[in-house]
């Protein structure tokens, strides 16, 4: 693979992405094409940085654990862009901030805007996450939706030591334009503060959450219109009461008590870190 010259570039081209603090954090008031947009100019027609950018995204749920988690913020806070992926979150911007979130950017709607676009310049990705059976089949679908992009390789996430150290160096050998890692918040925000030095090859790691459960068709969205309404939480629950009642029982009250209290009209102040 030919290396991509690279240039301070990117980072001047992260910090002019506005952004407006809600919630105790700062996100990206981007839509999904626009952020599908930033991700294939940071590595086309070039790599724009010396080091791999990285993306997360942030719903109710991650505003409540970064409020009671020092460590979890901690991780957030040193994305380089954080989106948000939670219908509440752009429904309250629309009330508290100036400019407000366009329109929620869930992972699993970015992944194919990026992959028809990554496909039309020839770009390559990288998918890292899940069980074994599970990557393997959303790899699978993801070829047959879309047959000339370039996965250079996939693995599962349940690796440790010395096996994952070596896995890392291997995607690294890859080069992949985009690695899309799915472990789960924290520990796919936690790989990427640990791994990124040994990633220098990798143009942008992605942490992607449950996407692989999509893309392999296991897990199902929920119809359009409770997405819409910001009632996607009440779907999961319904889906997997034993595992998420409790947890959105705890993290929905403290996200909207953070969503009106921790938030603040504003735009880009031109730091280029969440």
């Amino acid at each position: 693979m030919l290396e991509r010259r690279k240039n301070p570039v990117g980072r001047a081209a992260t910090a002019s992405v506005p952004r407006i603090s809600l919630g105790g954090l700062r996100l990206a008031v981007l839509d999904i094409e626009q952020t599908a947009n930033f991700m294939i100019g940071t590595v086309f027609p070039e790599r724009s940085v010396s080091r791999p950018l990285y993306l997360t995204s942030a719903n109710g749920e991650v505003l409540a654990r970064c409020s009671t988690e020092p460590m979890t913020e901690r991780l957030f806070r040193a994305a380089d862009l954080i989106n948000a992926d939670g219908q509440p979150l752009v429904t309250v911007s629309r009330l508290r901030s100036k400019p407000p979130l366009p329109q929620r950017v869930a992972t699993t709607d970015l992944f194919h805007v990026v992959a028809r676009k990554a496909t039309a310049a020839r770009l390559t990705f990288y998918m890292f996450g899940a069980d074994e059976e599970e990557n393997a089949l959303a790899v699978a679908n993801v070829r047959n939706m879309y047959p000339d992009l370039q996965i250079v390789g996939h693995s599962h996430g349940y690796l440790r030591g010395d096996a994952l150290r070596a896995k890392v160096d291997e995607i690294n050998a890859l080069a992949p334009d985009y690695l899309w890692v799915a472990l789960g918040v924290p520990y796919e925000q936690a790989f990427v503060e640990e791994f990124t030095p040994r990633l220098c090859n990798v143009g942008v790691i992605k942490t992607s959450g449950g996407l692989f459960n999509f893309l392999s068709g296991s897990r199902a969205r929920a119809p359009r219109w409770m997405q819409a309404a910001g009632l996607e939480w009440a779907w999961r629950i319904w889906l997997e009461p034993r595992r998420l009642f409790w947890r959105y029982l705890t993290t929905n009250p403290r996200a909207l008590y953070l969503l009106f209290n921790k938030s603040r009209p504003s735009g880009s102040d031109g730091t280029p870190r969440g």
